[in-house]
Order: structure tokens, then C-alpha cells, then sequence
């Protein structure tokens, strides 16, 4: 029998390493910035064509190389950062491995340009799929320009996974921020398709913070900066009145490295808590400055991840750091004021009038406007409700005229005006009616989010939902790589009611709104469809549902939110005529039994 392990080729085992450090354009964004970094280079400019997919381009001012130096740098694991192994548990750059560029070369065609302000001329050098093709002598500037193009040509599958340009964007935009805001000393361009996208000019830490936290002024960030015997935080916190329903303005670098910990993260939230509303998210830029020995940043392959050898008083004092500067900013959260979350209010009335929503409960469930849904779709509906209705006890009493849903039954005693259907709500949460088997108990959240996203995926896919125009149309300022998912998605937000129109760069304003949506902060309800957007490989029917499922979840009625019967009454038919009423658009339970031999049991 022959042997059968044997050593990889050079070029197999360079795509494996490539595959762990770069796993999208925005990972060469990521390298690429980080070498011109370490360069010493006071500016900095980053070129993208397709979201990355045809070039990624940076140039710089930093102190270039030689031609020796520029040929070894395409070797793997050819590095100036180290040299033995204690070197690497005190590490103060941002490049160690010398992995990056032999990655980089072998899954893209890569260009080198770079030259020494000693050297009368630079180097050029060509690299394709880890093979060098040409190094020769050219004229340059100092510094190094390196363009690397057709990511992933030689690995058709790899590149079949990135996803539509503007996810693709989004995240080269999130490197560029993240490189921008541990160096405000250095300036910072980004063009994308001959445009020029951001300009970060040299300045103070405060002043570029609020240049990449584009919506936010100095007024509403608070100030952190002290010292201790282990680590020296400093850094910013974002108000807890402008706090957001995502997690994007949320950064941690340790000696100017970015890095995520949720460990940390928690010991942020644990400081907020009590200043923020459930459903938001904490913002900051905190930097933690810490001897390099007692840190360990090789242990994760993107280096995305740094190990404290003394996490737990890490966490203790940042907790309490936070807490402090927080100090003077508490505010509570608004409890219990849904308005801003309604799409819809109930109609009972006999003549199908919308409810005065001031004389009637502060958060109500509507009758959705279908806005001529086809007849077929409702006949199915109300075959749903028939079926709901089997599950009650069939012990039948006279009930009002305009609420039977057998004509032929009269009422004779006006003493008997009930509904066959007990309905009553516990803890303001949850829907609780008796049937045959014993007591069924719906979560008034999950069922509505259930009833709305089937509405507007519906809507989505068969006909579009009215627009009601706005008086004073609103504006809204998204952050940059925004912008372009926002237009990629827009014919989904056409077909739910929202009339929305670039205004400038970055600005969008909303001209229309679905005509029974009540919203406080649009901007809100657009970063959170955006967000949800990024994370998906992307397909016309995954827009759909993403776009459905969030606009679901902002609209529904929230835990806390006092129904009346007629309410629940409405929740629960518009439930059961769903085509899956058993669970949320997220997977969660919406309804649960308690059988009667479940209740004997506890007896």
C-alpha cells in the first residue's frame, strides 16, 4: 500500500493561508492600510473600483522600500516586525506575520510600486497568483503604491460568495472609518469609481471622531480619559439620548488597534444600563493603551481579536470608567410610548371609520389597509379564521348583530351580549383564551410582528402598499457606504408606502410614508433595514423578507402595551389567518397550549 500523506504545493497552501486572512476586498483594505501605516505615512489614499471586486488601490508617503525589500515582501512569512519569538508578545504595529501581501498575491493580480526618499529610482513589481512576473525599475514618488486587481480570479467559488456591491462597500467603508479613527494624525482620502467618497483631514482625536461619526456633533459625545496602574482608557461615548437601535458606532482599539471583544462590550452595556432602552445599543470609541506584554494579539487569524492576560480587571475598570463619565448624562428611557412603532389602528367601528386613536387605548392594533390585495388572498384568510375558530368550545351564545359570523343567529337577551371567546391579558404580554384542550396563551409581539410581515411581504411580491405624502418632507443623513444600499433597496421601500429620493450626498429625504405609519425618527427605521440588509447573501426574495422582517419588528406592538378585548379579539383572527401563525419571522414561538391534563398535573 503506497503512503498517502504528502506536502502541499506552495501555491495550494498560499490559497488555504488566503482563505483565513482574506476572506473579502475589504480584508485587502484592512492589510493594505495597516502596511502603509506602519510606513510612517502621513497620507494615505485608498482607490476602489466595484466595491473592491475589480481594484483595491492604496498610496502612500511612507517610507517605501528597497528593491531586496520589495521583492522579499511577497514571501510568506517575510517580515521586519520580528525576528524571534518574545517579539511577538510585544508587538506595537500593526503588520507582524508578513502573511498579508503572499495572500493577497495568491488569489488577485497584484501591482508594487514603491521608492525610498534615499533612492533615485523605485521598483516596480508584478504578481500573479503568488508568482512574481516582472520587477524592473521605474520612476516613482516616495512611498509605496500597491493595486491589487480581480480579487479571487483564480478561485471562481470564492468569489461567487462576496456579496452585491453595496454590502461589499459598506464594509470597505467600515476598514477605511476604523483605520481613520486610531490615526487622526494622518490624512485620510477614499475614492470609489472615480469619486471621492470621505476626506478625513489631520486633526485632533475629538475633532475625527465626529468626522466619521457622521451624524454626530462634539455636543453629543462625552469625554473619557483616565489612567490606572494596569491600562489608560481614553476615548468617547456617544449620549445616552442619541443612542441607536444598532450596533454600528461601536469601536474598541487596543495601542491603536481595532479589535472585538463582547466581553468588554458587556462591561459597556452593564454601564448603560438603566440610561437606554432595551432594543438600543450603546455608542463609543474607547481606546485602551496597555504594555504590549500583557496583551496577546496572534489569536485570531484577521487579528480581529486580542487576549488581556488580566481580562477580569480590565473589565472592572472599564465598567467603572464608563459608569463614571456617564455620571452627569443619565436620562431614563422612555417607557411605554409605542406611537412612534404603529403602522395601523383598529378598526371596530360598524361603517369602517379608522378609531379616534385619542379616545381609544394609547397603543392599538390595526386593521391592515390591503389596499386592493386580491380577492383570492382574502378568501384565503377567512378560510384561516375558520379554522381558528374550531379550536374554541362550540357552547354558542348571543352575540351583537355586527360581530356574528353566522347571520342566522338572533340575540334575545340583551344580557347575553358576549363573545363565545374569552380573552384577557397577563402582564400587559401575553394573550390568554380558553379552548377545548385547555388554555392557550399567544405572545401579542411575536403574533403581531407575524400578521406584519406577512402583510408587507405580500405586498412586496403582489401589490404595493399606498403612500401618503408628507407636508414637510424629512430629511435623513446616512453614514457613508449607506447610502448605496439604501438605493439598491428602494423599490422594496416603494412597495411598502415610503416615497424616498436622493438629497445630496449621503442625504436622502422621505417625501412619503405608508399611510398608516406614525414614525418619531425615520433615520432610525432606515439604519436598521440597512443593517439587517448587510449580512445576507442577497437575492430578490431575501430582500423582500429582510426589508419585511424589519419593518415588522419596528411597527409591532411592544411588551407592556394594555389591549382591550375588542384589540385582542383582532390580534388573534388576524393571527390565525396567517399561513404560518405558529411562529415570528425570527422563529419565536407565537403561540403556546397549557392542556387540561397539563393543569391537573399541577394539582
Amino acid at each position: 500500500m503506497t503512503d498517502k500523506i504528502k506536502l502541499l504545493p506552495d501555491h495550494v497552501a498560499s490559497q488555504i493561508a488566503a482563505g483565513e486572512v482574506i476572506q473579502r476586498p475589504a480584508s485587502v483594505v484592512k492589510e493594505l492600510l495597516d502596511n502603509s501605516i506602519d510606513a510612517g505615512s502621513t497620507e494615505i489614499t485608498l482607490v476602489v473600483k466595484d466595491a473592491g471586486k475589480t481594484l483595491v488601490q492604496v498610496i502612500d508617503n511612507g517610507i517605501g522600500m528597497s528593491p531586496t525589500d520589495s521583492r522579499m515582501s511577497w514571501e510568506r512569512h517575510a517580515t521586519s516586525k520580528i525576528s524571534q519569538t518574545e517579539d511577538i508578545f510585544k508587538i506595537n504595529t500593526m503588520g507582524f506575520r508578513g502573511e498579508a501581501l503572499a495572500s493577497i498575491a495568491s488569489v488577485a493580480e497584484v501591482e508594487m510600486k514603491t521608492k525610498r526618499e534615499e533612492d533615485d529610482l523605485g521598483t516596480l513589481i508584478l504578481v500573479e497568483g503568488s508568482k512574481v512576473k516582472k520587477q524592473e525599475a521605474t520612476a516613482a514618488l516616495r512611498g509605496t503604491t500597491i493595486s491589487v486587481k480581480n480579487l479571487f480570479f483564480n478561485i471562481p467559488a470564492r468569489r461567487n460568495f462576496l456579496k452585491s456591491n453595496p454590502v461589499e462597500w459598506k464594509h470597505i467603508v467600515e476598514e477605511f472609518n476604523r483605520a481613520a479613527l486610531s490615526n487622526p494624525e494622518i490624512r485620510f482620502c477614499l475614492y470609489h469609481n472615480d469619486q471621492l467618497e470621505l476626506e478625513y483631514d489631520v486633526a485632533d482625536l475629538k475633532n475625527r471622531v465626529v468626522d466619521v461619526l457622521s451624524d454626530k456633533a462634539q455636543e453629543s459625545l462625552i469625554e473619557v480619559d483616565e489612567q490606572t496602574s494596569i491600562i489608560h482608557l481614553k476615548g468617547f461615548l456617544v449620549k445616552p439620548e442619541f443612542s441607536k437601535r444598532i450596533r454600528g458606532e461601536q469601536y474598541f482599539f487596543v495601542n491603536r488597534r481595532f479589535f472585538r471583544d463582547n466581553y468588554l462590550n458587556h462591561a459597556v452595556n452593564n454601564a448603560f444600563e438603566g440610561t437606554i432602552g432595551k432594543e438600543q445599543f450603546p455608542g463609543y470609541v474607547i481606546f485602551i493603551e496597555i504594555d504590549p506584554s500583557a496583551i496577546d494579539i496572534n489569536i485570531h487569524p484577521t487579528k480581529a481579536e486580542v487576549k488581556f492576560e488580566d481580562e477580569r480587571n480590565v473589565y472592572q475598570i472599564l465598567r467603572a470608567v464608563v459608569r463614571k463619565a456617564l455620571g452627569g448624562y443619565v436620562h431614563s428611557p422612555d417607557e411605554g410610548n409605542f406611537d412612534d412603532n404603529r403602522f395601523i389602528h383598529l378598526d371596530l367601528s360598524q361603517n369602517g371609520n379608522r378609531v379616534n386613536p385619542e379616545t381609544e387605548s394609547q397603543a392599538t392594533i390595526g386593521k391592515p389597509d390591503w389596499g386592493g390585495i386580491k380577492e383570492t388572498y382574502q378568501n384565503h384568510r377567512n378560510l384561516n379564521v375558520k379554522n381558528w375558530e374550531n379550536l374554541f368550545p362550540a357552547q354558542p351564545k348571543n352575540i351583537p348583530a355586527e360581530l356574528n359570523l353566522e347571520p342566522e343567529r338572533k340575540t334575545t337577551n340583551s344580557e347575553e351580549l358576549a363573545d363565545t371567546r374569552v380573552f384577557f391579558q397577563l402582564n400587559n404580554q401575553y394573550i390568554l383564551t380558553p379552548i377545548k384542550s385547555g388554555l392557550m396563551l399567544i405572545h401579542q409581539q411575536a403574533a403581531h410582528e407575524r400578521i406584519l410581515y406577512e402583510k408587507y411581504l405580500y405586498a412586496l411580491e403582489n401589490n404595493p402598499i399606498a403612500s401618503q405624502q408628507l407636508l414637510f418632507p424629512r430629511v435623513v443623513q446616512l453614514q457613508a457606504g449607506d447610502e448605496q444600499i439604501l438605493e439598491e433597496i428602494l423599490p422594496e421601500m416603494g412597495a411598502l408606502g415610503f416615497t424616498v429620493n436622493a438629497f445630496g450626498k449621503n442625504a436622502f429625504v422621505i417625501n412619503g410614508l405608508p399611510t398608516e405609519l406614525h414614525l418619531e425618527n425615520e433615520q432610525s427605521l432606515l439604519a436598521e433595514i440597512i443593517e439587517s440588509y448587510k449580512f445576507v447573501k442577497q437575492n430578490d426574495q431575501n430582500k423582500h423578507r429582510n426589508v419585511a422582517k424589519t419593518l415588522a419588528k419596528k411597527a409591532s406592538i411592544k411588551a407592556g402595551t394594555r389591549l382591550k378585548t375588542e384589540e385582542m379579539n383582532k390580534l388573534v383572527d388576524e393571527l390565525f389567518a396567517c399561513s404560518e401563525p405558529q411562529f415570528s419571522p425570527d422563529g419565536k414561538p407565537c403561540v403556546s397550549k397549557l392542556t387540561l391534563q397539563d393543569i391537573s398535573k399541577m394539582f
